[in-house]
Order: C-alpha cells, then structure tokens, then sequence
C-alpha cells in the first residue's frame, strides 16, 4: 500500500490575498480518496520533527528566532509567509512527514507527503514559502541513523533547489540534481552536484530529452541506495511563476522516467510536493493527482 503523510494543519490559512495555494492541500487527499487512488488507511498522521533532529540541519539562532517569531521583517519578507505559530507549527509537522515518508519508503518501496519539497531553506534563512528544508532534514536523518549512505535528491521543480545545495556543497553523500528554469527564482544560483538549466518556453520534448541524460549522470556518478524526489507541478504551461510549457502528459512522464528507475533498481524513494501555481486550482490538483496515481500503479 502506498502510504501518504497529511494532516489539515497543512491547510492553515493564510491572510486573504495571499497567492500561496493552500488549498490544494486539501483538495488532492479528496481527490485520491474519491477516485479509488488511496484509501483512508493509505494516509498517515505525522508528528513534528525532533528539535535535535532539526538542527542537524538548521541553525540554532534562526531556528530560535524563527519559532519566537523574532525573524527580522526583511526575513520574513524573504519567506513570503507572515510570521505565526501557526505556520511554523504547520512547517515543523511538514518536516516530519517527509521524514516519516522515507522511514517507510524503506519498508514499503515508496512513500510520499501531500505537502514539502521545501528546497528554498537555507541552514540559517527560509525563502520563497520555505522556512525549514525537508528534503535536507529527511536525507540528514537517514544518513545519521545509518539507514542510507548515498542518498540522490532529484528537483524537478521549475525552481532551482537553492537551499538544498547550500546545505550539501560539502557533503559527498548527498547528490543534488536540480532541473529548473535559468531565468527563474532565484535569481542567483548555487551550485547543485549537477544542474540542467531550462529555457523559458521549454517543451515537453526539449524538457525529457535533457532529463533522461541528466538522470543517468545522477545515477552513474552517485549510484544511490535512497532517493528524494521533489516533483513540483510549477512546470506545467499553465503554471504563472514557471515559464516553461509542459502538458499533463509531459509532466507525468517526467515522474515516469524517476519512479520506474527507482521502482526497477528497487531504490526506495520518498517524495515531497513542492510548488503549483496555475491559475485553475484543478490543473495543480491533477498534476499532482497523477504523481500519486504512478506511484500507486508502481508500488500498490
């Protein structure tokens, strides 16, 4: 069975007017569970992430300032996100699910987080809706527990995974493959183990004909026991932030050509959501719909 992490926490609102698609998070769990996809007993709960477990990653001073609401107001318009307990609470139970979604990634094949994908955290600051990084907590976690040693973050959101490459620049166990627009946020770059810059107007041809070598050099390069894969909807044509011009169709074989090599080498995968912006919130939905709807075909 295909186990999923939400909570309704992850739909905290948000001020009226903020662009910030929250509802999403409750739409796609629905959608599953309408159309057969999972059942009740697909999803689980998950609880915060240890304090310790987030400083593995994440500075203590900002990880102070940030749950105090202390952050300065230049840094908390960087997050794009208001300060509130609430949404940090709501941020510390998306790090434990995407954590809790590679624990049992381990025994199942694969797991994955209605919510995460929070790759603009940096160890001491948050950025573009992200205050703390998931993708770097869950592979930190395995890594420190001996559960993983080589751990491959594949981003195919339209953004590149600024935060996570700061975070692993130094550590040769974690591979950083981001694929993402050249003229998109953020507009200065790190340097990720290996990025594949896109064009704007990228095609679905042009976008899986620079995808399939870039994979095979992730995989050749790092040759991974674990895998995070942060599969963003923000590069469908539809999206308003991503400038690029995939279809559906386009989108879904890009999660095809990660989770079947995944499911065939029998590499557990963990997935986190990250960004979707359309304007219809249906095209955001099915984007992802179709993500859960591949892995649950692949792993039951």
């Amino acid at each position: 069975m295909l186990r999923i992490a939400y909570r309704p926490e992850y739909c905290h609102p948000l001020p009226e007017g903020h662009r910030f698609p929250m509802e999403k998070y409750e739409l796609l769990p629905e959608q599953l569970r309408y159309e057969g996809t999972a059942t009740a007993e697909s999803f689980f709960v998950p609880e915060a992430l240890a304090t310790e477990d987030i400083l593995a990653v994440h500075d203590a001073d900002y990880l102070h300032r940030l749950r105090t609401l202390q952050l300065t107001p230049q840094e908390a318009r960087r997050t794009g996100f208001p300060q509130s307990e609430a949404l940090i609470r709501r941020e510390e139970l998306i790090m434990g699910g995407t954590v809790q979604a590679a624990l049992l990634a381990l025994e199942h094949g694969c797991a994955m987080n209605i919510a995460g994908g929070t790759h603009h955290a940096f160890t001491n600051r948050g950025e573009g809706f992200c205050l703390l990084n998931d993708l770097a907590l869950a592979a930190r976690y395995l890594q420190r527990r001996g559960l993983a040693q080589r751990v491959l973050i594949v981003d195919l959101d339209v953004h590149q995974g600024n935060g996570t490459a700061q975070i692993f620049a130094d550590d040769p166990a974690v591979f950083t493959l981001s694929v993402h627009g050249r003229q998109n946020y953020p507009f200065h770059k790190e340097r990720s183990d290996l990025d594949v810059e896109l064009e704007l107007g990228t095609d679905d041809a042009a976008y899986l004909a620079l995808l399939r070598p870039a994979l095979d050099d992730a995989w050749a390069r790092h040759r991974p026991d674990f895998v995070l894969y942060q599969c963003g909807v923000d590069v469908l044509a539809t999206d308003k932030l991503g400038h690029l011009a995939l279809t559906h169709a386009g989108c879904l074989e890009r999660d095809r050509l990660v989770l079947e090599r995944c499911h065939r080498q029998g590499i557990p995968v963990a997935a986190a959501m990250g960004g979707g912006y359309s304007t219809r919130i249906a095209d955001i939905v099915e984007a992802h719909a179709n993500t859960f709807r591949l892995a649950a075909r692949l792993w039951g």
